[in-house]
């Protein structure tokens, strides 16, 4: 069966600055100063990630974060928690517009 997504692309992410290697060097720079221990842990920071992919939608992220929080010890219900966190706060951000249209729509009454 054919997707849109393919798992093995993710192996060739290192290969993005192909067509334009001066922009990958400094995103992959940036990326790496992210990742790095600070404020946070490294653990801490991979949850994060694993949530936003989710919120992004990204397969290969969801893929990647997925092996990276269990390899740095995560078990699967924190991992959940992180997911919902993200979900909320998706379906949180979603909400809150809908005080736009509220407002609009008395505008719209007077």
């Amino acid at each position: 069966m054919k997707t849109y997504y393919h798992t093995e692309d993710l192996k060739n992410f290192g290969k993005i600055g192909e067509f334009q290697q001066p922009l990958a060097a400094k995103f992959f720079d940036y990326y790496g100063e992210v990742f790095k221990e600070g404020a946070l842990t490294a653990r801490e920071k991979s949850l994060i990630a694993l949530a936003v992919a989710h919120a992004v939608q990204c397969p290969y992220c969801i893929d990647a974060y997925t092996v990276d929080t269990m390899e740095k010890g995560c078990d699967e219900e924190q991992m959940m928690e992180a997911v919902h966190v993200a979900a909320a706060i998706r379906a949180g951000a979603s909400l809150v517009h809908s005080t736009q249209m509220m407002s609009k729509v008395k505008d719209l009454s007077m």
